[in-house]
């Protein structure tokens, strides 16, 4: 489902979860259940610019006749109710007992079509998404249930490091430059992230982990640049944790080794 038919198909169900203390339906009959939702293992949806991520949601569903299975899945942006990823009516379920089954059905977000999902910028549909779903019993009973489970939606980021020399004596300056850059949706190419803080991590020869020396903001297109003493030889890297929208990133180790 793209974003201008989801927005017809999920807007009144979204605006149902407003007045709804639970979120819980919008309509169904008998007592069959969602009891738990749980989106791409717990993980946020990374999408970059080419390719197509696949990810799975597992609904946990309750009747006392037993499960027979899902009939519809959906999910959007929680805000817009605007989405870019679709269901294919593919799904499976696990008995876990004789009233309960675990239902995993697969989501699918294609780069190449996101840009064509609608007429907004698509780039403002990252962040906090919404899991809709209808399910069905083996007696018959059914329930459409709303807003069973939050996830994010994120545009991936990339990050570099490079270090100017890359050989100095012992207590010498260099520079560490990089660059922050995220995914774009609307023309699938990487931009600068501007205003964003970014760590600046060293991890001494032969040490396992890497330590935050200091936290510098990106410039107007995303370049980052600092000036350090060196005390031992090892790996810098940058550091950047992420927001509710772009993805987090360590950007590959640049080693400096001593004269």
């Amino acid at each position: 489902m793209k974003g201008r038919t989801a927005w017809a198909a999920a807007g009144g169900a979204a605006a149902l979860v407003l007045v709804t203390a639970t979120g819980a339906h919008a309509e169904g009959r008998g007592d069959v259940r969602v009891v738990k939702t749980v989106a791409n293992d717990g993980g946020n949806v990374i999408v970059g610019t080419a390719k197509t991520i696949r990810y799975p949601v597992d609904i946990t569903v309750k009747d006392n006749s037993g499960v027979k299975g899902l009939t519809h899945v959906s999910t959007f942006n929680k805000t817009s109710a605007y989405t870019f990823a679709t269901w294919n009516d593919d799904s499976s379920c696990t008995k876990k007992s004789a009233t309960t089954s675990v239902c995993r059905a697969t989501l699918t977000i294609d780069p190449a079509w996101i840009a064509d999902s609608d007429d907004i910028d698509t780039n403002k549909v990252a962040g906090v998404w919404q899991i809709n779903a209808t399910v069905k019993a083996n007696d018959g009973d059914y329930w459409i249930s709303d807003h069973i489970a939050e996830y994010k939606v994120k545009r991936a980021a990339q990050l570099t490091t490079v270090i100017a020399p890359e050989k100095v004596a012992k207590n010498a300056k260099v520079t560490v430059t990089g660059k922050l850059s995220r995914a774009n949706w609307e023309d699938r190419k990487y931009h600068g992230y501007p205003g964003q803080q970014v760590k600046l991590q060293f991890r001494k020869k032969g040490d396992a982990h890497y330590s935050t020396v200091k936290t510098v903001t990106t410039g107007n297109i995303g370049q980052l640049t600092t000036k350090v003493t060196v005390t031992s030889a090892g790996s810098w890297r940058w550091y950047f944790p992420g927001t509710t929208t772009t993805s987090l990133k360590a950007s590959a180790g640049d080693t400096l080794n001593l004269k």
